[in-house]
């Protein structure tokens, strides 16, 4: 039987974004992908 979750999809969204912004190598892997996204971006222009 599945538990059915008293949060919202938008109470889970903030709660991962907590969790991540106190965790600073899941913030520099983020940094990192931007980035590349980024080069990517402005070399395709």
């Amino acid at each position: 039987m599945r538990k059915i979750f008293s949060k919202t999809f938008e109470e889970l969204v903030e709660e991962n974004k907590k969790q991540l912004l106190s965790d600073p190598e899941a913030l520099k892997k983020i940094e990192t992908k931007l980035e590349q996204k980024h080069m990517e971006y402005s070399q395709s222009k």
